[in-house]
């Protein structure tokens, strides 16, 4: 028996995306024009789902990437605990090859296990998943069985990790875009099971 579904997606694109610019949850930047086309390619594709409420991060980008819900007149509820994760002094720079490379060193540790690591003035992985798990057991004690929730990359990962019983080392095997989908049931013992991974079908429905 399911006692909850989630669709849970990643928010559109934004400048920041697009130029490659390290955002996290310290830069709240708004969705840009193509973000906002993805976001119309997800709603007409779902719009028929009957959702109960819907759930966004505490930054404008998740909530604008559900506004065509939210026109309908959903109740709809923001989590800052489902935030991305903070990249510390790294937020607001541009990705040069010397940031890359730290970036990879950094995934690497992770990958390793090291995972109170965190750049500087940043989050670790063990803090953003204490984080998660607040947002999301919030969530999934409020009575609605159908939701939609619209959350960060790096914090997808951390959260998908958790909820499927995955070591936060292999966080990266849940890739994601903007606008892709993740579709997940929970049973009734609690554990959940994925049907859609970082789906983006919907994309290919514009006309």
């Amino acid at each position: 028996m399911v006692t909850k579904k989630i669709y849970l997606i990643r928010h559109g694109q934004t400048d920041y995306n697009l130029k490659g610019v390290v955002q996290g949850s310290g830069i709240d930047a708004p969705l840009n024009q193509n973000g906002r086309d993805q976001a119309r390619a997800f709603f007409e594709a779902y719009k028929e789902v009957p959702f109960e409420k819907i759930f966004y991060t505490g930054l404008q980008r998740t909530k604008q990437s559900v506004e065509g819900f939210l026109n309908l007149g959903l109740p709809h509820e923001g989590v800052p605990d489902l935030n991305e994760i903070s990249w510390g002094k790294y937020e607001g720079l541009p990705m040069t090859p010397e940031e890359n490379q730290y970036y990879l060193h950094m995934l690497e540790r992770w990958s390793s296990g090291d995972l109170e690591y965190a750049i500087e003035g940043g989050e670790s992985p063990i803090i953003v998943a204490k984080r998660l798990r607040r947002g999301i057991n919030y969530i999934l004690s409020q009575p609605e069985k159908l939701v939609l929730v619209c959350m960060h990359g790096r914090a997808m990962r951390v959260l998908l990790s958790v909820l499927l019983g995955y070591d936060l080392r292999y966080m990266d095997v849940f890739r994601h875009q903007n606008l892709g989908l993740y579709l997940l049931h929970q049973r009734a013992e609690g554990s959940f099971w994925l049907e859609k991974y970082n789906c983006g079908a919907h994309f290919n429905q514009q006309k």
